[in-house]
């Protein structure tokens, strides 16, 4: 609070500069040319501003603002930072009166009319409490002023939107492509190799003469049919696993865990199950972020975390203790980023070399009842 008024008091002469120059040049184009070493020491006042807010209230605005942003800013943020200093007189008026029969009666005061003595002290603590409040509402003003003022005007994030929106649109579509590319190399690779195998082996045995080599034929055929039902329903368990829908998202999990190659353990810290869509890109990013594991890390161990760390968001963390080096712009990870920016999540991959490596992902979780943002 102290170093808000301060930066108003900084302000303030500098605004009356400002000021007193416009009056002295009344050409509009001459103003221009004299508002230039203005509107850029404004940005200075400003980013520091901006890194105060930042610091001290755990307040985000973007940096990209002009100069006549920042002067508009500058301008409505010394009256708040006036209207602060007001708030901040009146919390030490109130505490002065709160108190001043404690402090009173340290000094040795002669206190000849006690009622109105408390009285005052009562009226000093509300007047304390008053002032409590309204510095919580200076702070609220704050933040809302800078990030109408120093925000981007509405066309330009209309225009980051849609360009948001047209780049998600185009990465999910790419995600649909290769996802399908995935599933026509595992059926060629592993079932459709296995039914060519049992044709094969059903061939020769109905060919055979020796009844003992068309069972041990038949005997094998058989063997080929039930490793080519487990791989076809490995494959779809990848597409789409069904326990998601009908038990929902913790048991689809330890269902994952319990399949894996290396030991998994799960913290499942949400109390609500999420919405489909959120869900099933929690659910992808944990069973990727495994496959990635088990293939390039070789860990020993990996620990899967889902809580719900603010209202409305959900995070998943992967981490494993392999030897790091994961590449986020490989092709599984790359799909994962691109599944969650369509939810308008945001997907980030820390892997030093020698690990470990940790993959989170950030989604909008909205009540079963609401749609996810966008």
């Amino acid at each position: 609070m102290a170093a808000a008024r301060g930066a108003a008091l900084v302000a303030l002469p500098f605004l009356v500069a400002v000021g007193l120059t416009l009056l002295s040049v009344p050409w509009p184009g001459a103003r221009q040319c004299v508002l230039r070493p203005f509107t850029a020491g404004a940005a200075r006042l400003t980013e520091l501003e901006r890194r105060r807010l930042a610091r001290f209230l755990d307040i985000e605005v973007t940096s990209d603002y002009g100069g006549h942003q920042a002067l508009r800013y500058l301008a409505a943020r010394t009256a708040v930072g006036l209207l602060g200093g007001l708030v901040l007189l009146a919390g030490l008026a109130g505490i002065a009166y709160g108190t001043f029969l404690l402090w009173g009666w340290l000094l040795g005061y002669a206190f000849h009319d006690l009622v109105s003595v408390v009285t005052s002290g009562v009226g000093g603590l509300f007047l304390l409490f008053l002032a409590v409040q309204g510095v919580l509402g200076v702070v609220g003003l704050e933040a809302r002023l800078a990030r109408d003022v120093l925000g981007p005007e509405t066309q330009d994030a209309l225009r980051h939107r849609i360009e948001e929106l047209a780049a998600s649109r185009a990465g999910v579509v790419e995600a649909v492509h290769d996802e399908r590319r995935r599933i026509e190399r595992d059926l060629h690779d592993g079932v459709q190799q296995r039914l060519v195998a049992l044709g094969m082996l059903l061939g020769r045995a109905r060919r055979s003469q020796d009844q003992a080599k068309a069972r041990a034929l038949l005997a094998q055929a058989h063997e080929e049919s039930r490793q080519a039902l487990d791989e076809l329903r490995e494959v779809a368990w990848r597409v789409y696993p069904t326990a998601l829908d009908e038990a929902g998202l913790r048991i689809a999990l330890e269902t994952v865990a319990e399949r894996s190659a290396i030991p998994v353990r799960l913290d499942y810290g949400l109390t609500a199950e999420p919405v489909t869509a959120v869900r099933t890109a929690a659910y992808f990013v944990v069973a990727e972020a495994l496959t990635n594991a088990l293939k390039h890390s070789g860990a020993a161990r990996v620990d899967v975390a889902l809580t719900a760390v603010a209202p409305g968001t959900l995070t998943v963390r992967v981490t494993d203790d392999g030897t790091g080096g994961a590449d986020p712009a490989g092709g599984g990870l790359l799909g994962l980023a691109r599944r969650v920016a369509a939810l308008d999540g945001r997907l980030s991959v820390v892997s030093p070399p020698g690990g470990p490596t940790t993959v989170t992902a950030e989604l909008p979780a909205p009540s079963p009842g609401g749609v996810p943002c966008g």
